[in-house]
């Protein structure tokens, strides 16, 4: 008997915590904060505004020779990114 007493007591102080926490939680009042983006020092990268005015272009921009390059330039950026110099080993 005293097993099934201690089993309600644990379940009734759970759901008392479960409803506290609810409450809690609905009483809340969040305040969204939006931050402007810090601004940094890095120039501008002629690469990116190549590559998102092929973007603008869409198909056209398969037969554009800039952006080809543009793509290539990218392409080789990215590969070599994560290279290790040889002689640094």
């Amino acid at each position: 008997m005293k097993r099934a007493v201690l089993i309600r007591l644990g379940t009734g102080v759970f759901v008392l915590f479960a409803i506290l926490a609810a409450l809690l939680e609905i009483s809340r009042d969040d305040e969204i904060v939006i931050r402007p983006a810090s601004v940094t020092g890095d120039p501008p990268d002629p690469l990116r505004a190549r590559l998102q005015r092929c973007q603008t272009l869409g198909e056209a921009a398969l037969g554009d020779p800039s952006c080809l390059n543009a793509w290539a330039e990218n392409r080789r950026r990215f590969l070599n990114s994560g290279s290790v110099d040889e002689g640094s080993e």
